[in-house]
């Protein structure tokens, strides 16, 4: 458990947060990966093309694997930058506050670069 003073996390912690991010950046990489295949199906597929000429519903479709897509690629950027945090030894520390953001928060959302107070007071 940390002590108030810590104004760091201890490597071994370090090492379980790069783990939580490793597996949650490897599962975002591969949902990346399916709404990217999803796109070249529908761009490539006669009947999408056909269908897409028909009504708005292909584009509509779409517009939102655009939009999972484009979420998925910022959130593996931020994810690999909580990797770089870590490897530069900052991870975890809030970046309004500086004090360091609770383990329990970082196992949730690995990538938060703000403790709970400092989001609850944007």
């Amino acid at each position: 458990m940390q002590a108030q003073s810590q104004t760091r996390y201890s490597d071994e912690e370090l090492a379980e947060f790069k783990a939580i991010i490793d597996a949650k950046l490897a599962e975002a990489r591969k949902q990346l990966q399916f709404y990217l295949d999803q796109l070249s199906e529908q761009t490539n597929s006669e009947d999408g093309k056909l269908r897409g000429l028909d009504d708005g519903t292909g584009t509509m479709a779409n517009e939102e694997l655009h939009r999972l897509a484009s979420r998925q690629q910022q959130l593996i950027q931020h994810l690999e930058n909580a990797l770089l945090r870590i490897q530069n030894k900052v991870y975890g520390i809030c970046r309004v506050t500086g004090e360091l953001i609770s383990a329990e928060r970082l196992r949730i959302v690995p990538h938060t670069t703000l403790s709970i107070h400092a989001k609850q007071n944007r």
